[in-house]
């Protein structure tokens, strides 16, 4: 299966695992909890998986390389306990606690997570020596005489044995006891991922175009040759920074991610053009309705793949400030409650105004601190929660000199009103720009597939589909009219093949 019904059967599992009954006991004790296992190629996105469901879950999440352990890691030190057993003194083996098992305790004293994920990656290729240690791990969740505290979910991971020499083959006792769950890399399912992290426009069209390129594991006679989900996703991140320093992307850059000499180049020749078709579109210019004759004939004009590099160009300048839109959207939720605590304190007079907004502060400081810590909060709501402390910070100074608990409130309610209006003013701007690109598409491709691409690509893409979502765009909605019936058609015709057949 791919990344993304991956991720759901875990998220089901665990939503089922963390089930209580009505005395606040788990229904499955964690000794009958089968771990899961993500058996999955090097690079598909296994521990991305489990990072994202822990924020969305708001659960901790400790992860583990069992390659790095050994058995005395694992299980915990021996030392020499004295005991009385029928009246006579004898001395007993203990066992330190497990340094995996101590680092969930050590997470839950310090950020208040009370559950979580214990990801142990790579587990079947642990040594000779840890192999039993696992199996008993796995079955009861104890290492030594110390288990996973309740509320705590084992997932684990790791590669088939086609990638990776040092594997263990399972025995079917072992399988017995886990929860398996294969994944194979599927682009379509790693683009939602990559639109939600702003993975770099270049890196996106030029997969649409190649798909072949997103995946791939080869043995040449100059060894191993493989492109990888995690290579294309940390190369978009290089990317990003080498731009954002005015640093040239080249093909040495790229062959340090992409580790297939032939993919490699063909990346870096594809980067240069993406870049030109970014320049001599001035895609600003179209996005703001002012596009010209010449553009306009170029575009009409072009090969199939450089009108797929437009698009990507088009979407991505305009998916840029609506995602500040919807953070900040989000952002101002989070400040509406809190500023309703404010409302509700203010009033006391234990303390001042600017004491009462400084505590609320500290408060999000140390949430985003243990959300941090904890893995509890994704990328998307620590953002959120950073812009939220950022405005409490700057209406913080509206309450030094307010005279009454009221006035420190209605002052800061005034500010806070200010930024909705211009929240909303913005997204009428975006709106626009949704627009534009619109309007251009329609001009240039006329009934061409482009347009539905860009209705598919709006759809996929987290933060334009919840902006249209709220914000609404007539000329989406037309469009996807045309997008759901040729959807409709292209199923009709695979059925009639069917009946042919």
């Amino acid at each position: 299966m791919n990344i993304k019904k991956a991720k759901e059967q875990i998220k089901n599992a665990m939503k089922a695992y963390f089930t209580k009954d009505e005395y606040g006991n788990y229904i499955i004790p964690i000794e009958r909890q089968r771990p899961v296992f993500l058996m999955g190629p090097p690079g598909v996105g296994k521990t991305a998986i489990m990072e994202q469901i822990a924020g969305e879950m708001g659960v901790g999440m400790l992860s583990y390389s069992m390659t790095h352990h050994t058995r005395q890691s694992a299980l915990g030190l021996p030392f020499i306990e004295r005991k009385t057993y029928g009246g006579k003194e004898y001395d007993v083996s203990e066992y330190t606690m497990s340094e995996i098992i101590a680092s969930v305790y050590d997470m839950m004293e310090e950020t208040g997570v009370k559950e979580g994920i214990l990801f142990l990656d790579e587990i079947n290729c642990v040594s000779e020596t840890l192999a039993p240690i696992m199996l008993q791990f796995l079955q009861y969740k104890v290492f030594g005489r110390h288990k996973v505290p309740d509320g705590w979910i084992v997932v684990t991971a790791g590669n088939p044995p086609e990638y990776n020499n040092s594997v263990r083959e399972f025995d079917i006792v072992t399988w017995d006891r886990l929860k398996r769950v294969d994944v194979d890399p599927d682009f379509e399912a790693w683009k939602e991922y990559a639109y939600k992290v702003s993975v770099h426009p270049s890196v996106l069209t030029y997969l649409e175009i190649k798909k072949g390129s997103f995946y791939k594991v080869e043995t040449t006679v100059e060894g191993k040759s493989f492109v990888t989900v995690r290579g294309w996703d940390d190369l978009s991140q290089m990317i990003k920074l080498y731009e954002m320093n005015d640093i040239k992307v080249d093909e040495d850059l790229i062959g340090q991610y992409i580790q297939n000499k032939k993919i490699a180049k063909d990346f870096a020749v594809y980067y240069d053009l993406f870049n030109k078709y970014k320049s001599d579109y001035q895609v600003d210019k179209i996005l703001e309705g002012k596009a010209n004759d010449e553009i306009k004939k170029r575009a009409k004009n072009a090969k199939f793949d450089e009108r797929l590099s437009l698009i990507g160009l088009l979407l991505d300048g305009a998916s840029d400030s609506i995602r500040n839109i919807i953070v900040e959207q989000n952002a101002m939720k989070k400040l509406v409650q809190i500023l309703g605590r404010f409302k509700g304190v203010v009033k006391k007079t234990d303390k001042t105004p600017e004491e009462h907004m400084n505590a609320l502060i500290d408060e999000q400081r140390v949430l985003l601190s243990n959300g941090k810590k904890a893995g509890s909060m994704s990328a998307d709501e620590q953002r959120e929660m950073v812009k939220a402390i950022s405005i409490l910070e700057e209406e913080l100074k509206l309450t030094i000199d307010a005279k009454t608990g009221d006035d420190a409130f209605k002052n800061v309610k005034k500010d806070f009103d200010s930024r909705v209006k211009e929240m909303r003013k913005t997204a009428k701007d975006s709106g626009s720009v949704l627009n534009n690109l619109f309007v251009f598409c329609e001009e240039v491709f006329e009934e061409g597939h482009e347009i539905l691409i860009v209705v598919t690509e709006l759809t996929t893409n987290y933060y334009t589909a919840k902006f249209i979502a709220d914000y609404g765009c007539d000329k989406y909605f037309e469009h996807n009219k045309d997008l759901l019936f040729f959807e409709r058609q292209k199923e009709i015709i695979g059925e009639l093949e069917e009946l042919k057949l």
